[in-house]
């Protein structure tokens, strides 16, 4: 028996790394990459080095765990570690779901022997946490300025002790955008001090300049910036021989006559041996704000980065290149996206709408039971449609083109009336695949969809449904990159099936749509309508994905 089981464990094992290896890995494994070195939603993504290799972090916005922490050896292969939040703050007003709100733009850094992460909440202000390991523990939040409107924060320690942040603003808050400022800060970092002044006006030609980033070369004080928007923008260069400037400016990075739309907004960073790295997003519609890597040379004092490939002074993103030099070859390391559930640790590719509420029970893993049990708790009653639930567990897109199927039992108290359980493919257009229990104690199997869930006053519209016999089915999507370009759409095709073999499509395909600043999500939820003493559940074996 013993045998059978260390066997058994070893498949699981062994078919979870191979989903995985399949799904994207942009190490080519002959000493080049190629971008996105992350097909993964990482939004605005910064990094620094530290003790032990590279850490990145990005914009979460109002999931909870949030501030992803995840770390390199080498700028190409990345394993998400940890969050630095356990939950977004203020807790009780992140309880609720806020799209598009909370961590802004994140800057992380390493000093003193402390990592220390920044970001501006739009609506409450500037937040730091701060740890002496990244992949642990990281201390309370500190709110380092109460404002409303301030966004992209970059923390910046000079030779001399002092320490400085700049910061943008957010135009839906602030009534102002477009500029750069600085405030001197105590050398702790915990609180901002002094006049904060303007050291950068974009409104001449670098509209919604934002997300900027400190550091100190050859003498000259930096800001690095995008400008000109998400999907359009370019990447700025600033410097200048004095932190308070006056800057000036130059056009490092832009689309040029390549195919990457909008390449901008990240973290610059080098190697022990000085070769020059910019990690940044290019926003690709329905699958988020993905991650590339671009060389960084320097010319005449200012960075190039990516080739300039048409002669014209200004970077060009390039789409394959030869891996970052850094003294050793490193194994490669997929993104994780399936998840046994076979650990009393939800797997780190999860999040939640919102922080959870101790007085609703969501649902637990089971530690060494081996599977994951959602609850069907009844939602609020001015919740109509998935857009504003809270406990949908959600992941990013993995790849391009992928599979996820997850294996689920399906627990029904007849007393629950309708309540039920299932796969979603999320964003502001959704569609899902569940399994569900009418007023009348029956099972069916149900697609439902739902266009414009932020701005539409209707109800998801009920696609296709069957009757159903059984609580033990296996639930499916497709995602399917339609054109690998702009807009890079996509659709979805989902399937079920009985036996984990024979699968059947089911209901209409869809076209996913990005959420509020994030790519479409997928994931999976359980839901009510009546409280009762003992909801029905569903435990889900495993979730897993593959290459199409």
């Amino acid at each position: 028996m013993k045998l059978r089981q260390l066997v058994l464990s070893i498949s699981l094992t062994v078919y979870a790394m191979g989903a995985n290896a399949q799904v994207w890995n942009a190490d080519l494994g002959n000493g080049k990459y190629k971008n996105p070195i992350l097909h993964v939603d990482y939004s605005d993504p910064d990094v620094c080095a530290g003790k032990d290799g590279y850490y990145m972090t990005a914009s979460s916005f109002n999931s909870s765990p949030g501030l992803p922490i995840l770390h390199s050896n080498d700028l190409v292969n990345w394993e998400i570690t940890g969050y630095a939040l356990q939950n977004q703050f203020p807790l009780e007003h992140y309880r609720t779901v806020r799209h598009g709100d909370g961590v802004w733009a994140p800057a992380i850094r390493y000093h003193n022997g402390e990592y220390y992460i920044y970001w501006g909440d739009p609506d409450f202000g500037i937040y730091m946490v701060k740890t002496k390991d990244p992949s642990g523990i990281w201390e309370e939040p500190v709110l380092v300025k109460e404002a409303k409107g301030i966004i992209d924060t970059c923390p910046f320690w000079d030779e001399d002790g002092k320490a400085y942040l700049s910061y943008a603003f957010a135009g839906s808050r602030a009534n102002v955008k477009t500029v750069l400022m600085m405030s001197e800060m105590l050398p702790d970092g915990t609180k901002l001090i002094g006049n904060s002044a303007m050291v950068f006006d974009g409104h001449n030609g670098h509209t919604t300049v934002e997300g900027s980033k400190m550091y100190k070369r050859d003498g000259y004080y930096w800001v690095m910036a995008p400008a000109g928007g998400v999907k359009p923008g370019w990447q700025l260069a600033m410097r200048s021989k004095n932190v308070w400037g006056p800057y000036e400016s130059k056009i490092v990075l832009h689309q040029g006559n390549s195919v990457m739309n909008g390449p901008h907004q990240g973290g610059y960073i080098e190697t022990p041996n000085g070769d020059g790295w910019f990690i940044h997003f290019q926003d690709r519609w329905a699958y988020g704000r993905v991650v590339n890597l671009q060389p960084v040379t320097w010319n005449d004092g200012w960075p190039v980065m990516g080739k300039d490939t048409n002669n014209d002074g200004i970077g060009e993103p390039v789409m394959e290149w030869t891996k970052p030099n850094v003294g050793k070859t490193y194994p490669l390391t997929p993104h994780i996206s399936s998840d046994e559930f076979n650990s009393h640790q939800f797997g780190l590719q999860w999040q939640w709408q919102a922080n959870q509420n101790p007085a609703k029970h969501w649902g637990w893993s089971s530690a060494n039971l081996g599977f994951m049990r959602l609850n069907c708790i009844p939602r609020d009653e001015n919740i109509k449609t998935l857009w504003m639930m809270p406990n949908l567990l959600l992941q990013k897109f993995p790849a391009p083109d992928f599979t996820a199927t997850a294996k689920l039992n399906f627990e029904v108290n007849p007393d629950a009336k309708e309540c039920g359980t299932g796969l979603v493919i999320f964003g502001e257009d959704y569609s899902y695949i569940a399994i569900e229990q009418d007023a009348a104690g029956k099972l069916k199997l149900v697609q439902r969809s739902m266009k414009n869930a932020r701005t539409s006053k209707d109800i998801e519209t009920e696609v296709a449904s069957v009757a159903i016999d059984q609580k033990a089915v296996y639930l499916r999507s497709k995602v399917e990159m339609v054109q690998n370009k702009e807009p890079f759409d996509s659709k979805v095709t989902f399937y079920y099936s009985t036996d984990g073999k024979n699968f059947k499509a089911f209901g209409k395909p869809f076209k996913p749509a990005a959420g509020r600043w994030v790519g479409a999500k997928i994931g999976l939820f359980a839901t009510g309508s009546k409280s009762v003493n003992d909801s029905s559940y569903a435990d889900y074996d495993w979730f897993r994905v593959e290459k199409n």
